[in-house]
């Protein structure tokens, strides 16, 4: 049996004094391991000699490509620029500020892959970086929203490229990939891996992040769990909004019948009841209209069903 191509993928953004010790560490595993495979970086519009360095050790390692965003895209789509020109049966994805030691990391996460698992995770040991209370509560909503139990879902990873097939990716999903994967019912494993402090430039990712991390954790969750069945989210919401604001008013006329309950000195409370009845309809309404496009679009084209 051959051994697996691999594809490296190295998004690099202002990474110019960190890229020749990333290659070199690679390069070694590849000699040790005997491997064959490749090396993506992704210059994701870097304002420093990220672009020159990397095209300049081109000829120094021929298993090298270079790929250049002209401004910064951000972690998802330098991504997809690797994955649509990646070449191997294993894609694994490396952080190029030395943070990680490819040296140690990529034996491990191979050997999860020839264990059988089509994803294998790394979890930084003894992190230190300031943003270890973000990644806390971003990976207990996942495990709440998911039910993905690993530790560190952003960090190092490798997986088989089938499993390229599960990833709808789009602006800043890179954070989900673990949980779409799993959604698709692919095998993951987590290793440990070592975390290191940066030798050069600075970190691009701080806690301000955190509120578009969570808008875009509920959106997933959506399309993982109600892109097929949109009544069962709209019509939950809109029948409880509907049968709330029928019991408000319903209770009032009660009142005003049997116990001479004046309506018209509680006239908020009665158009707080017509409030949430139009409300609740209109999210029954949408959830009606999803499930025909769904039906719609879910029909084989060019033919009978």
């Amino acid at each position: 049996m051959r051994e697996p191509f691999l594809s490296i993928i190295l998004p690099a953004y202002n990474e110019a004094g960190n890229i020749p010790e990333v290659l070199k560490k690679i390069y070694k595993v590849f000699l040790t391991m005997n491997l064959d495979g490749e090396v993506l970086i992704i210059n994701d519009g870097s304002m420093d000699n990220t672009g020159i360095v990397s095209e300049s050790l081109k000829e120094k390692y021929p298993f090298l490509h270079v790929f250049h965003h002209k401004k910064n895209r951000g972690l998802t789509e330098s991504l997809m620029t690797g994955f649509n020109h990646v070449k191997g049966d294993v894609i694994i994805f490396l952080c190029s500020d030395l943070e990680s030691d490819p040296e140690d990391d990529i034996p491990k996460l191979l050997s999860g892959i020839e264990e059988g698992y089509d994803m294998v995770v790394g979890w930084r040991e003894n992190r230190k970086d300031g943003k270890l209370a973000t990644s806390k509560i971003y990976n207990f909503l996942s495990r709440i929203l998911f039910g993905v139990t690993l530790h560190d879902q952003n960090w190092i990873k490798a997986f088989k490229r089938d499993v390229l097939d599960a990833l709808p990716l789009r602006s800043n999903w890179h954070r989900f990939i673990v949980p779409l994967a799993y959604h698709e019912g692919y095998k993951i494993k987590e290793v440990k891996t070592k975390w290191y402090p940066r030798k050069y430039g600075t970190s691009k990712y701080g806690i301000g992040r955190l509120f578009s991390a969570m808008i875009d954790l509920i959106v997933v969750k959506f399309r993982l769990s109600f892109i097929k069945r949109p009544m069962f989210f709209f019509g939950s919401i809109g029948i409880s909004l509907f049968f709330a604001g029928f019991s408000i008013n319903f209770l009032q006329v009660i009142g005003d019948f049997f116990f001479h309950y004046e309506i018209k000195e509680h006239v908020p409370m009665l158009i707080l009841g017509i409030a949430l009845m139009i409300l609740g309809f209109q999210l029954i309404s949408i959830g009606l209209l999803g499930e025909l496009v769904v039906d719609y679009t879910s029909k084989p084209k060019g033919g009978k069903e």
